[in-house]
């Protein structure tokens, strides 16, 4: 895992100064490549390969291609052999060298070969041309600025930063979006100017002109498979996802939550690692958001290494690390603790498994739920359900534990009574026509569409597709999981030098969940059920029956003890706050929040993280 970064002009200082501010994604070299229209340089966190010709930006034989390089390949010990044959001569043991070769032979094809996980760019000093590309999945991320001159890329937005051209202004679009998805959305970035390549898109920079391609879209249906030939198959292509994960010179381990995503991936790397296998979890000593039996279960079940992180509170010093590192504000509520788990991670080995991307494919979280259950509330007129149903709920106290009967009735109401076009993903917006009217100034009015589920509309009409529960995959996995999960389990890993590989999402395993039908990933109100039809035998029955929990932190409750002084300040002096936002209506949802009578966490920790991005980052209204 690594930083990449440069731009479109010669300016060595600059580049190394852009590759410095990333030191934290590669700390064992530094390499720079500068010449007429061009600068690249690289960050280097070992993994393939350990020796100096590893060293990045690469060139092939004649040095008229260069490339800057983040990510791991796992099928180029398969690729290399025929470029061989082909006549291109390697000179590393790596991955990145088959990239550059590939290019030389495929050309922009080469992004259709590889499998894995990436973010890379290229220069070819035949065509004057600089030519990127972002993994099918997003798993790796890659920013850019173009102001029709000059054109800056990095794997962070900080390195982009250093250019003193780039303008750091609020985009206030993106602002709102933010405020009820709790991420922002591509291409966007919370920075005016600067934007995300998408996930599963290239682009070609020559003459100054910039094009962006889609090269990968993620198909639905035509599994001829039956349902139990599925189910093998699957513990087939997942087996082989695992295995070729497991491809390092460098010690790895995995995380292991005590969840079926996770658990699963332990039981496919006991298959093929015999020795010592080491495993790393959080608990809290609330039980409700905690884990800590389900995962020692199955540590004790493959004999692993386990290690557990326990933590009581939340420092506010974790919290302006933790935005420091993503860049722009993301509110994923277990940001913090998967930055503190990879910090403890990294003192054992330098890469870790993790199971990202099981719930957007296999239907596993409850907002799938939610949107079946929905179907039946809606049988109720509708006067019934916002007259009557709706004030009665929501005037029901806020439980403290994570879940609990009134607190999940709360969250589907609110959810069930914004407009359907929001689909399943309703019940992960966090905000509503009435509390924006009260919440946002006159200014950002102003200056924003507000249409909390345009971008969802247009995700939708990509997928012509006639099953509904494949449509909720497709917008999960398109739409939500690249810049919010994706983002934070990569900047909270390479804040710490640790590389995170994600099996679950290999595009060739994606594909084929993906062909399936939907009653089989949701069935009735069983989320994952071909997943675990897959995994009986392989793991104990309590764990391959559990449902949904994850380990975010209970903040709802840290903003209304330790970190209530904290938040109290920092909303009310914060300048993007008080322009951007009613301070009357800011101080009623504290208040509010603080007496128990609404939980109204998400808001106002989404408002504390704008608060300290702005601070940190030192951004202009």
């Amino acid at each position: 895992m690594c930083g990449i970064c440069g731009f479109n002009w010669r300016d060595e200082s600059l580049v190394r100064a852009m590759a410095s501010e990333m030191s934290h994604r590669g700390p064992d070299q530094e390499g720079v490549y500068c010449s007429d229209g061009i600068s690249l340089a690289h960050r280097r966190l070992s993994i393939i390969d350990l020796s100096e010709l590893g060293r990045q930006p690469m060139s092939n034989e004649d040095g008229s291609v260069q490339l800057s390089f983040n990510g791991e390949i796992y099928n180029f010990k398969e690729l290399r052999p025929e470029l061989e044959r082909r006549g291109h001569v390697f000179r590393s043991q790596t991955d990145s060298e088959v990239i550059i070769h590939g290019y030389e032979e495929y050309g922009r094809d080469i992004v259709n070969k590889l499998r894995g996980m990436f973010a890379f760019a290229i220069w070819d000093s035949r065509t004057q041309t600089l030519f990127a590309a972002r993994d099918r999945i997003g798993i790796k991320p890659l920013y850019y600025h173009h102001n029709g001159r000059r054109f800056l890329f990095a794997s962070e937005i900080k390195a982009i930063l250093q250019c003193r051209e780039v303008p750091r202004r609020l985009n206030a679009q993106a602002l709102y979006d933010y405020m009820g998805f709790e991420f922002v959305p591509a291409p966007d970035t919370m920075f005016t100017g600067i934007h995300k390549l998408p996930a599963g898109h290239l682009l070609e920079l020559r003459d100054g002109k910039l094009k962006i391609e889609q090269y990968w879209d993620l198909p639905l249906g035509g599994n001829t498979l039956s349902y139990d030939d599925a189910v093998e198959r699957q513990r087939e292509l997942l087996d082989e996802a695992v295995q070729s994960h497991l491809m390092s010179d460098v010690p790895l381990g995995v995380f292991l939550s005590g969840g079926l995503d996770s658990s699963a991936l332990v039981a496919m790397m006991r298959r093929h690692i015999s020795g010592r296998l080491q495993t790393f979890t959080i608990g809290y000593k609330d039980r409700s958001f905690s884990e800590l039996e389900y995962a020692q279960q199955v540590a004790d079940y493959f004999g692993t290494d386990h290690h557990v992180l326990m933590i009581d509170g939340l420092n506010a010093d974790y919290v302006e690390k933790a935005l420091w590192h993503l860049d722009e504000p993301m509110t994923d509520l277990s940001t913090v603790p998967l930055m503190l788990v990879c910090e403890q991670a990294r003192k054992h080995v330098t890469v870790c498994l993790s199971g990202e991307g099981g719930d957007e494919s296999y239907a596993g979280y409850d907002r799938f739920k939610a949107a079946a259950m929905d179907r039946r509330y809606r049988m109720l007129p509708a006067a019934i359900r916002h007259h009557l149903v709706s004030p009665m709920v929501g005037a029901l106290p806020d439980q403290p534990q994570k879940k609990g009967a009134i607190n999940m009735l709360k969250r589907f109401v609110e959810g069930s009574d914004l407009p359907l076009e929001g689909n399943h993903l309703r019940w992960q917006y966090f905000s509503n026509s009435k509390q924006d009217g009260a919440l946002f100034s006159n200014q950002l009015r102003d200056s924003i569409v507000a249409d909390p589920f345009r971008l969802v509309r247009d995700y939708a009409a990509r997928c012509a597709h006639a099953d509904r529960i494949n449509q909720q995959v497709y917008l999960d996995m398109r739409y939500m999981m690249t810049d919010s999960v994706l983002m934070k389990v990569d900047k909270m890993s390479m804040a710490h030098s640790l590389e995170i590989r994600v099996p679950l999402l290999d595009h060739v395993l994606v594909e084929f969940i993906a062909s399936l039908p939907g009653d089989w990933k949701l069935k009735g109100t069983r989320t994952k059920h071909v997943f675990r039809s897959a995994l009986k035998g392989m793991l104990p029955d309590t764990i391959v029956e559990r449902g949904k929990q994850g380990y975010s932190l209970p903040v709802k409750q840290l903003l209304r003890d330790e970190l209530k002084d904290y938040m109290v300040e920092l909303l009310n002096e914060s300048p993007i706050i008080q322009t951007a936002m009613q301070p009357a209506t800011v101080n009623r949802l504290i208040d509010e929040h603080v007496a128990m009578k609404h939980n109204h966490n998400h808001v106002l920790w989404a408002m504390m993280n704008v608060a300290i991005w702005q601070r940190r980052f030192d951004v202009s209204c």
